[in-house]
């Protein structure tokens, strides 16, 4: 199971050096490749807004 990133991402970009296998990029949200996340939960961690959620 993957994480998804919700639309209440704020783009702050705290996520994206938490993960471990590179899979979130930068967009007007931040999106997870569900093919690289290995649900850590790191993103989520960090996330001020609780943006990254389990799928």
């Amino acid at each position: 199971m993957a994480y998804i990133i919700s639309d209440e991402c704020i783009a702050c970009g705290a996520c994206a050096p938490e993960c471990p296998t590179e899979a979130i990029s930068e967009g007007a949200i931040y999106v997870i490749d569900a093919d690289k996340c290995i649900d850590c939960g790191n993103c989520a961690d960090v996330c001020p807004v609780g943006a990254p959620k389990p799928e």
